[in-house]
Parts: C-alpha cells; sequence; structure tokens
C-alpha cells in the first residue's frame, strides 16, 4: 500500500485537482481506486514480474502467513497456500474498489465515464483472476464481449 501511495494514487489527486474536486471524500476515493488498480495490475502480472525483473509485489508477511515463499513465483506453483494469499489479495483490491467506486458516479462528462470503464474493467479482471484459482499465475484478457458490456454499463452509470 506504501507503493500505491507514493506511485498511483498521486496520478488521481492531481486529475481530481484539475477537476476541482478536492473534498476529503473524493480524494479518499479516488486513493482507493488507484491503489486498487495498481494492485491489479501487480497480481495479472505475477509471472511476468518475477520472470522478467525478479519482482514479487505481494508483501512478505502476508508471504509467510500463507506459507509462499519465492519457489512459488519461480515454479508458478499454485498451491492452496499461494491460492489464498491470492484471494486474500483479491479482497482486499475487491473492497479498494468498492469504497472508491462512488467517485466515479459522482463525476459528470467525459473524465466520469473514464473514470467508470476504469473501474469496471478492474473489477471485470479481478473477476476474472478470482475464478482462475487453478491458475493464479495466468494473465487474464478481456473480450469483445467484456468491453462492449463494460462501455454500456459504463455509460448507464453504473
Amino acid at each position: 500500500m506504501d507503493y500505491c501511495r507514493r506511485s498511483a494514487n498521486p496520478i488521481g489527486r492531481l486529475l481530481l485537482h484539475l477537476l476541482r474536486h478536492t473534498d476529503e471524500h473524493d480524494l479518499a476515493c479516488s486513493d482507493a481506486i488507484c491503489s486498487a488498480l495498481q494492485l491489479i495490475n501487480f497480481y495479472q502480472d505475477l509471472a511476468q514480474d518475477y520472470t522478467e525483473s525478479r519482482r514479487i509485489y505481494i508483501p512478505q508477511e502476508e508471504m509467510q502467513r500463507f506459507g509462499v515463499d519465492e519457489a512459488h513465483f519461480r515454479e508458478r506453483r499454485t498451491d492452496l497456500g499461494m491460492q489464498r494469499l491470492m484471494q486474500h489479495q483479491y479482497d482486499r483490491a475487491f473492497k479498494l474498489l468498492r469504497a472508491g467506486a462512488p467517485l466515479a458516479k459522482r463525476l459528470s462528462g467525459r473524465f466520469g465515464f473514464e473514470l467508470r470503464l476504469t473501474v469496471l474493467g478492474g473489477r471485470r479482471i479481478l473477476e476474472y483472476l478470482d475464478k482462475n484459482r487453478a491458475d493464479v499465475f495466468a494473465r487474464p484478457r478481456l473480450t469483445r464481449v467484456d468491453w462492449l458490456k463494460l462501455v454500456w454499463q459504463a455509460l448507464r452509470g453504473r
């Protein structure tokens, strides 16, 4: 979460300042959305981050709590410990997205639409990750049908 506070969250805050939506509630919602999206990016790139740069963006203390170590990432091992660890991660991201989602409904115009689409897309990726417990290292892909549904939902203000 500290990484998110220093990387993703400032971008959302900057955009809100440009839109003059700077009350504490809006900023907190933005932080929740930006953190969730950054975490989701980490989760969908588990294998790639480890293979390409030997990076693991999961808190070490949580890995230890679930009995997961670096070998899981090196071997792409999806055992019960890894599944439980990632379920814990997904739950965190779902909660953050839910906490921030009201902001996407409060903003109007193109920015509101794009934020709704982004939140919906993040949620859909999380749903795919959550359903694929047999291989937590598989990268989910949104289909054309997904995109059509997401655009429709974002236009309707959901």
